[in-house]
């Protein structure tokens, strides 16, 4: 038998784009198992899944046409696991003669109680109190019946998040909408390994990278930071963009400036003395800015997207407008290779490791990242179009990661599970202190082979990274390097 995944998902209705984006996205999960295959599911065949040694359905659409050799099919492979997601449950239910005897519950409805937490392995793992669409609820659940995670409501009470009896694993909504950090989606990037992986052991580690370094940064910070984690036994990586720039001039007294690697020595030998304190450098764009146009914030190096456009309004809320208008598989390439002589001419090699500025570009930038570095450490976009042929640019999803996959570009992508310490207000994003994420840290400690990852810029007070990583420590998280994995 393969040790494929085969995934399963819906296409049709007027939602029904949606559908392969979550098909995507549950592809990505099951990449850190082995291979896998996605097809929509009214595609499926009688037998089909005989080849796999698991499937995951993600029922989107309400009132799929789910194909009776698929359902007939659950029924008749005992052996292989099938964790199904949120629709079209009951017919299934409708297709087993006793559903209730065979699996020792039953289905009611959906229940649209205002839900903020699930419990899961001991965590009490966040939710979007908004998301409305409501999670399976049961008329009867047996004592043979496993209830893995607990929805629980605002008023205290409790019922199943996710349950399993037999051969199938059922989750009573889709956890891969309105995904944040600490959220339920990490019970689900955790049960797969019960399904794909169930011999894994348990094991938590951390990575930790420095964020938006470019030829400004002060030498002197960076070999500190160096030093306290060295001192702690901590591997790190740090994000370069080679080449500065202010094209309208908005922190140089309205004269444009540019400034190279090259031309500061004294930057260049403190990334060599991070490189000795266990650092890997990363790169994070050509000039992580687009042009000499706000995009959308200053135009400046740091501030700004580089391969997507981005206009801001007046309350601070932003429009994401799509890839540059000059986008292309040749601009990309441009633009890493301009990247690649600036490191050079400043005595380095092009980095291994990328990550794009403001985790955004199209699916050509995407896959020219994927012929020239070994793999990224980002949160991504993903486009509808990836499984079914033809891209769509106007409708994507993002999606971060526990633990290593590789993706549906095929490129190993390193966790982003956290985000970054963020101690003011940026143009309306909140603070995010280590409080917050040390918490998070905590509730990630459910996925039993997971990562905690997160960033920090140097620009911010040391004290910041000091807390995150006695948070990290106490938490029972190892430290590894990006450049290990």
């Amino acid at each position: 038998m393969s040790t494929d995944t085969l995934v399963l998902y819906d296409t049709t209705g007027d939602w029904g784009w949606l559908g392969e984006l979550y098909g995507i996205m549950a592809a990505n999960l099951a990449s850190h198992f082995g291979a896998w295959t996605a097809l929509p599911v009214v595609s499926y065949s009688a037998g089909q899944m005989s080849q796999f040694s698991a499937v995951i359905y993600v029922g989107s659409t309400y009132g799929e046409p789910v194909p009776s050799a698929f359902l007939s099919d659950v029924l008749a492979y005992k052996t292989i696991p099938v964790i199904w997601v949120y629709d079209n449950i009951w017919q299934l239910a409708a297709f087993t003669p006793n559903f209730a005897a065979t699996y020792g519950w039953e289905w009611s409805g959906f229940d649209t109680s205002t839900v903020a937490q699930v419990n899961y392995k001991g965590q009490q793992l966040s939710r979007y109190a908004s998301n409305s669409a409501g999670i399976m609820n049961y008329s009867m659940v047996s004592n043979g019946v496993s209830v893995l995670a607990s929805a629980v409501r605002s008023d205290g009470s409790t019922f199943p998040w996710a349950l399993r009896s037999s051969n199938l694993t059922y989750i009573g909504e889709n956890p891969l909408v309105y995904i944040a950090e600490g959220d339920r989606y990490l019970a689900f990037c955790d049960l797969l390994f019960d399904a794909l992986g169930p011999a894994t052991p348990t094991r938590h580690r951390a990575l930790v990278r420095l964020e938006d370094i470019d030829p400004t940064y002060d030498p002197t910070a960076l070999e500190n930071v160096a030093n306290y984690l060295y001192s702690q036994g901590v591997p790190f990586g740090f994000q370069v963009t080679p080449r500065h720039t202010d094209p309208l001039g908005v922190y140089n007294n309205g004269v444009p400036q540019t400034i190279r690697l090259k031309n500061a020595p004294a930057l260049v030998k403190a990334f060599k003395y991070m490189q000795s304190k266990g650092g890997v450098m990363m790169e994070h764009g050509f000039t992580h800015q687009y042009s000499n146009v706000k995009n959308p914030y200053t135009a400046v190096t740091g501030d700004d997207c580089e391969f997507f456009r981005l206009t801001m309004n007046s309350d601070y809320t932003l429009n994401y407008l799509g890839p540059v208008a000059e986008d292309s598989t040749a601009w990309a390439s441009n633009r890493i290779s301009s990247a690649a002589a600036e490191f050079a001419a400043a005595g380095f090699s092009a980095p291994k490791i990328f990550t794009f500025p403001s985790y955004l570009g199209s699916a050509a930038d995407i896959q020219v990242v994927g012929q020239n570095f070994s793999a990224r450490a980002e949160r991504s976009l993903y486009y509808r179009g990836l499984l079914s042929g033809t891209i769509d640019a106007t409708r994507y999803v993002g999606q971060y990661f526990p633990y290593v996959v590789r993706d549906v570009y095929n490129t190993k992508v390193l966790p982003d599970n956290l985000g970054g310490i963020s101690p003011d207000n940026f143009f309306g994003f909140p603070p995010r202190l280590p409080a917050q994420i040390i918490a998070d840290a905590q509730r990630s400690l459910v996925v039993r082979d997971g990562f905690a990852s997160f960033f920090y810029n140097p620009d911010d007070d040391i004290s910041y990274l000091k807390t995150t990583i006695q948070g990290f420590k106490g938490l029972g998280y190892t430290f590894v390097s990006p450049g290990s994995l």
